[in-house]
């Protein structure tokens, strides 16, 4: 079975199939070729991959995110973080970096967060002088904050498919988070000084409480959100509705830019993004069953225990790993299929699953702002008309310093567990 599973994978995305697709067939291909079992199975395994409560939690933050982003949120966001740093040299790319820490912190997901934030600063930028390259490049890494920054899809689909707690890889995810934004604006700063862009006005105290004061319920959100996680209060699936419900309420009664004509078109959206993460959890579950009825993670965890015992070594190798799927693969479908194999083998090296999950993360988001099919690059080529050509040659100086954390995370386990220790 595994031999026909991973070369008909192989040759369907030879051939250009979507990965979810292909996964599918390519299980559906070893189920009745391979190993002669009832085709019923296979839709029980794909039924049984989605029959989980903690996944009610995508399609929430999905409609969370589609509000706030149609709700004027982002837009007060932008304001806000604008009267903090806009006067700094490289104000509008600093912007851009913060702004995305913020709506990171409420939407979850990385897309959305290059989308929603996107479409204001890039042209912004543009107009004051940035060179649209550097433009879509900052915002098209600062995206990928979306997913590191809780809450987070992916540490979402990571704690289902592993069992491991999501409210620990939430709370493991702030500091690297805080990590890599702070990095990515001194990175900012520096070349935007060489370059001599210019800064924005300086905002008074006044001008900035102001600001505050317009963006202080959307801030308040992530309080929400992750205050009664970690509170206690409720489960993180039980925190994506309480999140659609805040959203919506702002949105239409408080902010008043959501019209009920609206709603229904923003419920169809967030429906179809869900069901095609969903259909990707299905497939990439029967894949994984596959794999495990094949006895794959035992003959990969040998492989990398005789490669090296030490855990400096496998962590080296799985970062390169890591780094290259992210570059090649969708990253709810690659946490799908390589987490369960990956996490046992990190636990016979003595690397926490929560830590581990962290570095797999930070990893694959890295991926969503590489070539050649790193989403956020593609938001943020269409948003600022440029080439892929033209946003790889800009956002390598940030994928390097994203490198130096990477490291960082995955050497220096504090920085990861710290959080999730202190509420243990």
């Amino acid at each position: 079975m595994s031999t026909i599973l991973f070369i008909s994978l192989g040759g369907f995305l030879i051939l250009g199939v979507p990965i979810a697709i292909a996964m599918g067939l390519a299980s559906a291909l070893a189920v009745w070729w391979g190993g002669g079992i009832p085709l019923i199975i296979m839709a029980q395994r794909e039924f049984t991959s989605i029959d989980s409560f903690p996944l009610m939690a995508i399609p929430f933050f999905i409609l969370a995110g589609t509000l706030m982003e149609i709700g004027g949120i982002s837009r007060r966001l932008v304001a806000f973080a604008n009267a903090l740093t806009g006067h700094i040299t490289g104000g509008l790319g600093l912007v851009a970096v913060v702004t995305s820490m913020f709506f990171a912190a409420i939407s979850g997901s990385s897309a959305a967060t290059v989308a929603a934030l996107g479409s204001i600063l890039i042209p912004a930028m543009v107009k004051r002088g940035y060179h649209r390259n550097f433009g879509g490049a900052v915002q098209a890494v600062s995206g990928e904050l979306g997913v590191i920054i809780p809450p987070s899809i992916p540490m979402i689909l990571y704690g289902v498919t592993t069992e491991t707690s999501i409210g620990d890889m939430f709370m493991a995810g702030v500091i690297p988070g805080l990590l890599i934004g702070f990095s990515l604006m001194i990175t900012v700063y520096f070349i935007a000084k060489k370059r001599g862009y210019q800064s924005e006005e300086k905002v008074s105290w006044v001008g900035r409480w102001k600001a505050f004061k317009d963006a202080l319920l959307a801030l308040f959100m992530p309080v929400i959100i992750l205050g009664g996680i970690y509170g206690g209060v409720f489960t993180p699936t039980e925190a994506a509705g309480v999140a659609v419900a805040y959203a919506f309420i702002i949105g239409v009664f408080v902010y008043k830019e959501i019209k009920w004509k609206d709603v229904l078109s923003l419920l169809g959206q967030s429906a179809v993004t869900s069901s095609i993460i969903m259909f990707i959890i299905a497939n990439a579950g029967l894949f994984g069953w596959i794999l495990s009825r094949e006895g794959i993670p035992q003959k990969v965890a040998a492989f990398f225990t005789d490669i090296s015992s030490n855990a400096f070594v496998f962590l080296l190798v799985i970062n390169a790993l890591l780094l290259i799927v992210g570059m090649f693969f969708e990253t709810g479908a690659s946490i799908i299929i390589l987490a369960p194999l990956l996490t046992p083998v990190a636990a016979q090296f003595g690397i926490d699953p929560v830590h581990f999950g962290m570095i797999m993360i930070v990893n694959l988001a890295m991926g969503m702002c590489t070539p050649p099919v790193g989403v956020n690059l593609f938001i943020s080529c269409q948003i600022a008309e440029i080439t892929l050509e033209d946003i790889t040659k800009a956002i390598l100086p940030f994928i390097l310093v994203l490198i130096v954390d990477l490291l960082i995370i995955s050497y220096i386990p504090q920085v990861t567990m710290w959080l999730p220790n202190l509420f243990k």
